[in-house]
C-alpha cells in the first residue's frame, strides 16, 4: 500500500499571545511574554499567582450564546481556533465528501474548571438536596470540542479526542496524519484545547512543585534553558491545523504551509512525572520521526523544543538533541516558544505545531526569551543555538516540533517545506 502525502492547509489559534494566528505569530516573533497576574480567580493564597491567560476573548463571535453555556471554556477556545483554521484553508464543505472529513483534538484535562464550579455549588446546596447543572457532563468531558465542530460543519469522518497529558494534541495531529495517509480520510481538522487556570489546576500543579513561583516578575518567569528557571508557567488556549491529502489540496488550489514528513512516538518507561535524565525517550522519538521521513539528521534546521522551563526537563531534552545530532546540534536553531505562551498543557503540541509551521513558511525562528547573560546552567551545552531573546531569520526546510507529557509520553513531528 502506498502511503499518501499529508500537508497543512489552514491554521487557527487562540493563545496568550493573541486570539488569532496573525496576532499570535507577530507577538511570538517580537518576543512578547503572555504572562501576567491571574484574573480568573483570587490567587493571593497560592504559591503561584500568575499565568499566561487568553486575553480579551469573546466566544460569542464564533458560538451561539445558548450553545456557550453547555460547554466549558476549553471548547470555546477550540471551536474559535477551528473556525479560523477552516476559513484560512478555503475549504468549501459543500463541494467535498464530508464523510471523509474528520475532527481529532487533544486535551489533557478537559473541563476541570467547570467540574470545580459544580462541586463548589454542590457543597453549598446539600441542605436542600444535591443540585447539578444539566450541562455538567457536556462541560466536563473532553470530546465536546470535536463534537461541536463536526456538528457545525457536518463533518462525518473520524471524530475523537486523544489524551496523553501535555503530549495530547501532538498525538491528535499524528492520528490525523495517519488517518489521511492510510486513506481513511481526505481532510482532518486537528488540534488541541485546554483551559485549566482555576483553583484546582493551579493548586494541583503547585502541590507537585511544577510551577514557577516568580510572582515578583511574571513576564520573565518562563525562562527555558536558564540556570535560574524554577518551573513552568501555566497557559491556556487552543490551536487547529487543517491536515489534507496532498493531491486533494492541489486539486482545489489550496495554499500549502508545509508537509508532515514523519512522526515519532516513544515512552520513557521511567517515572510518572520526571523525564529520563539522559533524554533517552526524547532521543528515540526525534530519531523515529526523522527515520520515518527519510530525512538526514544534518538536514534539520530548527527544533521547537518542549522546553518547559523545568529543571530536569530542559537538561534532559538538551542532552537528547546533542546525543542525536552530534556536531550538527551546533548548526541548528533551537527555541522554546513556551517562554512566551507558557505551557498550554494538552494544547501545547498544537500551538507549537502552528508556530513551527509558520517558522518554516516565513523563514523566521521565534526566540527563547528571558535568558540573561551569566544565567547559564553548567549541565547545558550553550554551543547549541537556543535563539535567546531575539528572533532569527533562517531558510528553514525541515523543522521538528517536540512535545512530552507526564507518564513518559514523547512525541515528535517532522515538518518539511513544500516547494512550488
Amino acid at each position: 500500500m502506498k502511503l499518501r502525502r499529508v500537508v497543512v492547509t489552514g491554521l487557527g489559534a487562540v493563545s496568550p499571545l493573541g486570539n488569532d494566528v496573525p496576532t499570535t505569530w507577530d507577538n511570538a516573533v517580537k518576543g512578547v511574554s503572555g504572562a501576567g497576574p491571574i484574573t480568573r480567580f483570587d490567587s493571593y493564597l497560592f504559591k503561584t499567582q500568575f499565568a499566561c491567560e487568553v486575553k480579551g476573548f469573546d466566544p460569542s463571535l464564533t458560538m451561539d450564546r445558548r450553545e456557550l453555556r453547555k460547554v466549558d471554556v476549553d471548547t470555546h477556545y477550540g471551536v474559535a481556533s477551528a473556525v479560523e483554521a477552516i476559513a484560512d484553508s478555503g475549504l468549501d464543505f459543500e463541494k467535498i465528501d464530508c464523510n471523509r472529513v474528520g475532527v481529532i483534538f487533544g486535551e489533557g484535562i478537559g473541563g476541570i474548571c467547570a467540574l470545580e464550579d459544580e462541586m463548589r455549588a454542590y457543597a453549598l446546596s446539600q441542605e436542600n438536596g444535591p443540585r447539578f447543572s444539566p450541562f455538567l457532563i457536556t462541560k466536563m468531558i473532553s470530546d465536546m470540542t470535536t463534537g461541536i465542530i463536526s456538528i457545525r460543519y457536518g463533518l462525518k469522518g473520524p471524530n475523537y479526542v486523544t489524551t496523553s497529558a501535555c503530549a495530547s494534541s501532538s498525538n491528535a495531529i499524528i492520528d490525523a496524519f495517519d488517518q489521511i495517509r492510510l486513506g481513511r480520510a481526505d481532510v482532518i481538522v486537528a488540534g488541541g484545547a485546554e483551559a485549566a487556570i482555576c483553583h484546582t489546576g493551579v493548586g494541583g500543579f503547585n502541590a507537585m512543585h511544577a510551577l514557577s513561583v516568580r510572582n515578583d516578575d511574571p513576564k520573565t518567569a518562563s525562562r527555558p534553558f536558564s540556570k535560574s528557571r524554577d518551573g513552568f508557567v501555566m497557559g491556556e488556549g487552543a490551536a487547529t491545523l487543517i491536515l489534507e491529502e496532498y493531491e486533494h489540496a492541489v486539486a482545489r488550489g489550496a495554499k500549502i504551509y508545509a508537509e508532515i514528513a514523519g512522526t515519532g512516538l516513544t515512552a520513557d518507561a521511567y517515572h510518572i512525572t520526571a523525564p529520563h535524565p539522559e533524554g533517552e525517550g526524547a532521543y528515540r522519538v526525534m530519531k523515529a520521526a526523522l527515520d520515518e521521513a527519510g530525512i538526514e539528521y544534518d538536514a534539520v534546521d530548527y527544533i521547537n523544543v518542549h522546553g518547559t522551563s523545568t529543571y530536569a526537563g530542559d537538561i534532559s531534552e538538551a542532552k537528547a538533541i546533542k546525543n542525536l545530532f552530534g556536531d550538527h546540534a551546533y548548526e541548528m536553531n533551537i527555541s522554546s516558544t513556551k517562554s512566551m505562551t507558557g505551557h498550554l498543557l494538552g494544547a501545547a503540541g498544537a500551538i507549537e505545531a502552528v508556530l513551527t509551521v509558520l517558522a518554516l513558511k516565513n523563514g523566521i525562528v521565534p526566540p527563547t526569551i528571558n535568558h540573561a547573560e551569566g544565567d547559564e546552567d553548567p549541565e547545558i551545552d550553550y554551543r547549541m543555538n537556543f535563539t535567546f531573546n531575539k528572533a532569527q531569520e533562517r531558510d528553514i526546510k525541515v523543522a521538528l516540533s517536540n512535545t512530552f507529557g507526564f507518564g513518559g509520553h514523547n512525541v515528535s513531528i517532522a515538518f518539511r517545506k513544500v516547494e512550488d
